[in-house]
């Protein structure tokens, strides 16, 4: 199996109104289940949230205007994994992208079980942002 994947999913909605919906840790509950758990807290230029792994911290990248929205996530462990996030603009529609990097030591199921999760996420985040999808 392969050490990284791209995840994505089309969004019929603007790149900006998807950006700026998915920036807002706050709701990241809503749609973002393998992240935030319940409600996310403010700790500094980051976040604190439940995931279903343990507590986690969550910085975003800087605000800006190409749609990234990498972000750290710090576990109880003290390791920070690197998530590459984008939402790349497609006429009057998005494409959110979210790269999924291998861990050191994880089992092909393990990344199977990771991959699945963020194209659920992903397809949540779909739901409540597409107005086309069912």
């Amino acid at each position: 199996m392969t050490d990284v994947l791209h995840i994505s999913v089309t969004i019929r909605r603007r790149h900006d109104e998807v950006y700026e919906f998915a920036r807002d840790a706050r709701n990241l509950p809503r749609w973002a289940a393998g992240l935030a758990q319940s409600e996310v807290r403010p700790d500094g230029d980051a976040w604190l949230a439940d995931a279903p792994f343990g507590a986690v911290r969550v910085k975003f990248a800087e605000h800006n205007s190409f749609g990234v929205l990498d972000h750290d996530v710090t576990l109880e462990s003290g390791v920070t994994v690197h998530n590459p996030m984008r939402v790349l603009r497609r006429g009057d529609a998005s494409e959110f992208v979210f790269t999924l990097f291998r861990q050191p030591g994880m089992s092909d199921d393990d990344f199977e079980r990771d991959r699945a999760a963020v194209a659920a996420d992903l397809q949540t985040l779909k739901r409540l942002l597409d107005p086309s999808t069912p």
